[in-house]
């Protein structure tokens, strides 16, 4: 409890700059002075809201339509899936660095979204697996392209005081529009007797509006903001892509990714909550969609109040709340003896995929220099993604051989040894602010 008692006492607006390594704090500003969560960063969330929207109702029709229409084998839809993930993960890498080597940011990400809306037409068209398949590459890889200098052009222009509710806001209108497109494939089946190509021409259409807003509202920002919250003129000239960057990214933003490696191994995929609800109690394969809605709904509810308690009460204090909620959603699960003990797990669960990725996203921000932060989200998804697919293969073999409970039970206790790395990367982080203050 003294441990835990020490890192409370970091003040929400303090934060490191991993370029130099000391500590700056923030100028404390009145209310009344506080800066508004900045226009860019809605139409960024609307952009995502409407792009979600679009991706739900194709990845969640698109297996289906392979399989049943096109008589394509499970073993060669799962290479598909597998194939084009990889493809959205190193391009988020890839992305991240182009932007930062360009220091532009809107140019990327067009050219993610333009990938992601010509592979709605295409798909619409597609009568072979072939075509499928690479409209679904040109998906994925527009998602990759775009994701990344996204987080960093909302790291770039969010006020240090709204850092958490800026990009709580982004990520909560990005799940409604996950939540809506799962309404919306629902009723453009039901609306087009189930003619699968015509539903994928209706998803096109939310994919087109996000592309012109883009193109047309959203501006490249004239000015960054730093990690420790002063604003500075955006730079024209280009920022060569160097080895040395990745040092540059500083020793608080590697001990957060201890824990974000850690983390991400504690999250099994969330169809296994669909499976355990169906195959130990019994859910309907009708109601098996509610599972997943019900996630995506605490996940969009909980963002945005996480990002505004992050920036009043501290990153570190939200962050650690959120896997103790993944640690209490595991227990619920792994022990549940009745539905409602798998849908109150559900309800948690969602409530911490919110919490502690905006935490995450807001730290990196606030570590990560203005002109590196594309490399620092990049890596960030890079590292998730590696820790998401040993989650998945081992909570697939843990499933397969002991039940699924027992997979929650074991990513309970992997979430317990991440909580005990962010404590002790806080106790690191306040002797860092402890030596500093001295210093000065």
């Amino acid at each position: 409890m003294q441990l835990l008692h020490k890192w409370l006492k970091l003040k929400p607006d303090m934060s490191i700059s991993s370029s130099t390594s000391i500590i700056h704090q923030s100028p404390n500003l009145s209310p009344s002075k506080k800066p508004m969560i900045p226009v860019t960063i809605w139409l960024l969330g609307a952009v995502m809201c409407l792009i979600n929207i679009s991706f739900v109702v194709i990845y969640s029709l698109s297996a289906l339509y392979l399989n049943v229409s096109l008589g394509v084998s499970t073993i060669w839809i799962g290479l598909l899936e597998g194939a084009v993930e990889a493809c959205s993960f190193l391009m988020k890498l890839c992305s991240g660095l182009v932007s930062d080597y360009l220091r532009r940011r809107k140019r990327i990400m067009v050219i993610g979204y333009f990938f992601t809306v010509i592979s709605k037409p295409i798909l619409a068209l597609s009568t072979s697996f072939g075509i499928v398949f690479a409209a679904r590459l040109f998906e994925r890889l527009g998602n990759g392209i775009q994701a990344t200098p996204r987080d960093a052009m909302v790291g770039d222009i969010a006020p240090v005081q709204h850092r958490g509710a800026s990009f709580g806001l982004m990520r909560s209108l990005g799940t409604a529009g996950s939540f809506c497109g799962g309404l919306l494939g629902v009723g453009a089946m039901w609306y087009t007797n189930n003619d699968f190509q015509q539903v994928f021409w209706i998803a096109s259409i939310p994919a087109l509006a996000a592309f012109t807003i883009l193109m047309i509202f959203v501006k490249e920002p004239k000015q960054h903001v730093t990690a420790e919250g002063d604003i500075i003129p955006l730079r024209s000239e280009k920022r060569p892509i160097r080895v040395q960057d990745l040092l540059l990214l500083g020793k608080p933003y590697w001990m957060l990714m201890v824990v974000v490696s850690v983390f991400m191994i504690a999250r099994v995929s969330e169809t296994l909550m669909v499976l355990h609800a169906h195959n130990n109690f019994g859910l309907e394969k009708t109601f098996a969609p509610i599972i997943m809605s019900m996630y995506n709904f605490t996940y969009c509810l909980s963002s945005y109040p996480s990002g505004r308690l992050a920036d009043r009460f501290g990153r570190h204090i939200v962050l650690i709340c959120g896997i103790i909620a993944l640690i209490v959603s595991d227990l619920f699960l792994c022990c549940a003896t009745s539905l409602w003990g798998v849908f109150f797990g559900v309800f948690i669960w969602g409530i911490q995929m919110g919490v502690v990725h905006n935490s995450f996203v807001t730290l990196i921000a606030d570590y990560v220099p203005e002109d590196l932060r594309g490399t620092g989200f990049g890596f960030y998804y890079l590292i998730g993604a590696v820790s998401s697919i040993i989650a998945g293969f081992g909570g697939g073999t843990i499933t397969h051989h002991f039940g699924v409970a027992t997979t929650f039970f074991f990513s309970m206790i992997v979430a317990i040894l991440s909580l005990g790395a962010l404590l002790i990367f806080c106790a690191k982080t306040q002797k860092m602010v402890a030596s500093s203050s001295k210093s000065q």
